[in-house]
């Protein structure tokens, strides 16, 4: 377990590396907000976690990363159902305290336009009414 990497997993680099190239600079981790946000937008407060699908379990059906363990259920279940309900807290905490959040699964960052977008969407500075 000690090999699980919690920073600077290749999801979490390919996000950082293309919010970097839309122009936006952020903060890594800030250990001051819930959950620890894999990166932080002070000014804008926003910020994005970086899932992948295995340990937060992604709740999308045919996701085949979500995949429960057929091994030691008995371990993995309550494991991987406490990390979904810490996600839904931090989530919560963030929220209540001004912060935007977005949550980027593992998943969703093999197709870059799609992501792109995504990122774009979340990052523009003013909310307007027209999209």
């Amino acid at each position: 377990m000690r090999a699980v990497r919690h920073k600077d997993t290749l999801p979490e680099l390919t996000v950082r590396r293309m919010v970097y190239s839309l122009g936006c600079r952020f903060r890594l981790h800030k250990a001051t907000l819930p959950g620890k946000p894999d990166l932080v937008f002070t000014p804008l407060r926003k910020v994005i976690f970086v899932h992948g699908c295995f340990w937060h379990q992604h709740p999308l059906t045919g996701c085949s990363d979500a995949r429960l363990p057929r091994s030691n259920a008995d371990y993995w279940q309550p494991k991987l159902l406490r990390n979904v309900e810490r996600d839904a807290e931090h989530i919560a905490a963030l929220e209540a305290m001004g912060w935007r959040v977005l949550v980027v699964w593992e998943c969703e960052t093999r197709d870059a336009n799609v992501l792109r977008a995504r990122l774009r969407r979340f990052l523009r500075k003013r909310a307007s009414l027209n999209p």
